[in-house]
């Protein structure tokens, strides 16, 4: 890799950090602030074709948009946020019930996430009013375990692999393509890509046998 751990572990954070964000509501003005003006740092060198892209669709985004007015374009990814996920007819429904052939919504679906999340000692955030599937709680569940890992709990890896191997790998890289298909607007291409690449960069570290 080339990188040592502690700035491993700050870009893993960084992207997962973004993702939640990007998922679990409209953009406000402070995070589309940030974008615009450079707290998001690409990796240096290729780390998989998804995040390559992710990360050139995020820097037109920032390009095409640095000199506009940021409330502007938090309109815009207001606008496009809803008619993606919300609706009335979303295209995209970022849950892991939705896209899970085995599971269904009403009935083992959501238990067995929680299941996840309470063998690791985690519940999700209050401020979270989406189903304990939906995109965001999982990559919120995903950031707290890389957290874990960074202060040196090394159960935290192994309760990864299983959330990737009974969860993430699942439905994240069918959600994230719809993700990108449907998008308008750049910054959610970006986001289809980013949410593919990071999930599978993600997996890799979980998957390596310590």
């Amino acid at each position: 890799m080339g990188m040592d751990m502690e700035a491993l572990y700050a870009a893993r954070l960084d992207l997962v950090e973004f993702l939640v964000t990007a998922t679990h509501d409209a953009p406000g003005e402070s995070f589309i602030d940030d974008v615009l003006h450079g707290d998001i740092a690409a990796p240096s060198g290729s780390v998989n074709d998804e995040l390559d892209e992710g990360f050139a669709l995020l820097e037109a985004f920032i390009e095409a948009n640095a000199d506009r007015p940021t409330e502007d374009v938090v309109d815009d990814l207001e606008i496009e946020f809803t008619r993606l996920f919300i609706g009335p007819r979303p295209p995209v429904l970022p849950h892991e019930t939705y896209y899970r052939e085995d599971t269904d919504y009403m009935g083992d679906g959501i238990p067995k996430v929680e299941a996840s999340y309470g063998a690791a000692g985690w519940s999700p955030p209050e401020n979270y009013p989406e189903e304990n599937d939906h995109i965001a709680v999982e990559l919120a569940f995903l950031r707290y375990l890389v957290r874990s890992q960074r202060r040196g709990r090394e159960e935290a890896l192994g309760f990864q692999r299983v959330f990737h191997e009974e969860h993430l790998s699942h439905w994240i890289d069918d959600c994230a393509t719809a993700i990108t298909e449907e998008a308008d607007e750049t910054f959610y291409e970006a986001v289809g890509h980013l949410l593919a690449g990071y999930t599978d960069f993600e997996e890799e570290i979980a998957l390596q046998v310590s």
